[in-house]
């Protein structure tokens, strides 16, 4: 005779996934994409006139349904850009002695002034490996464009999960 019950095995399995699911939950954990700003629907940038990051920034900040202000409000967070730069290092030569390889890498210093507080001050850098190919200038050109959009972006990201956490 067949039992109309779950066998052992899979009702454990459903428990385990249960708690699991509940202790995720509880513990606050949000998928990266989310952004916990709701507390601060406008936001200030200040950068340079033309900064291709303070651009992303925006971007990312309107796709979260933020206002980015003009000027810097009392009420609502303040980011500074102050500086953003991509240098590249030589890491290795052809035989010929021209660069085969330069390692990029893209500093960013930012400030976050949140309502009622002190400006905080944050400073990373992000690194990528480019090959160099003499011979395919315009294509290496083009990739290099890429990888400096790239860049932007994932800094980007970097700087508002920071926000998110000063805000939470």
């Amino acid at each position: 005779m067949k039992s109309r019950y779950l066998p052992q095995s899979m009702l454990l399995k459903a428990l385990w996934l249960t708690m699991l699911l509940s202790m995720l939950s509880a513990c606050g954990f949000q998928l990266r994409g989310q952004l916990p700003l709701q507390q601060y629907p406008a936001l200030s940038i200040q950068a340079e006139r033309h900064s291709a990051l303070a651009a992303v920034l925006s971007q990312r900040l309107q796709s979260h349904q933020i206002d980015v202000l003009a000027s810097q409000q009392e009420d609502s967070p303040h980011l500074m850009l102050h500086h953003d730069s991509l240098e590249r290092r030589t890491l290795s030569l052809f035989p010929n002695g021209q660069v085969a390889e330069y390692e990029l890498i893209y500093q960013v210093r930012y400030s976050i002034q949140m309502p009622d507080q002190q400006a905080q001050y944050f400073e990373f850098e992000l690194f990528r490996d480019y090959q160099d190919d003499p011979n395919r200038a315009l294509a290496k050109a083009q990739e290099l464009d890429l990888m400096l959009t790239e860049l932007r972006e994932q800094a980007a990201q970097r700087i508002l999960r920071q926000l998110g956490r000063l805000g939470a």
